[in-house]
């Protein structure tokens, strides 16, 4: 397996960033408005993304872009603003102790939106997962 190119090195990534993204947030917005700190929380990722592009020669034409695509990635550009919107603001008033957890029943909201939008197969190993994922929400958040 191409390190480079997995799919799991990169979702590790993820959850080690989006968790790093929960502290340093939570700091982030100590004194500042929750809106004001994603919209500058926005501007750095858009500039991190653009020097990236450029460093990989990746840019291309908008007008070589399908329509469908930019729908969708309009749309979930809104769904994602939306998201860090509810969570800064839910860090500003929470412990993030309390808010990750809650925050992370996204991916039971993404099973459920995959079967339902991209029609994909329900599986044991998926219904177990996503049972264990709120199991363990509603015990850190609870107690």
């Amino acid at each position: 397996m191409n390190l480079r190119e997995s799919w799991v090195l990169f979702a590790i990534g993820s959850a080690f960033f989006a968790g790093l993204t929960a502290v340093l947030g939570k700091l982030g917005v100590e004194g500042i408005n929750s809106n004001l700190a994603t919209l500058i929380r926005t501007v750095v990722i858009l500039a991190v993304t653009a020097i990236i592009l450029s460093l990989r020669g990746e840019w291309r034409p908008a007008s070589t872009i399908a329509t469908n695509t930019w729908v969708f990635l309009v749309l979930s550009g809104i769904a994602t603003g939306l998201s860090w919107l509810c969570y800064y603001r839910a860090l500003q008033l929470g412990p993030v102790t309390k808010v990750a957890p809650i925050d992370k029943l996204s991916v039971v909201f993404a099973i459920l939106l995959g079967l339902i939008v991209v029609h994909e197969t329900l599986t044991w190993p998926v219904v177990v997962g996503g049972l264990l994922i709120v199991a363990g929400s509603i015990v850190m958040i609870a107690f």
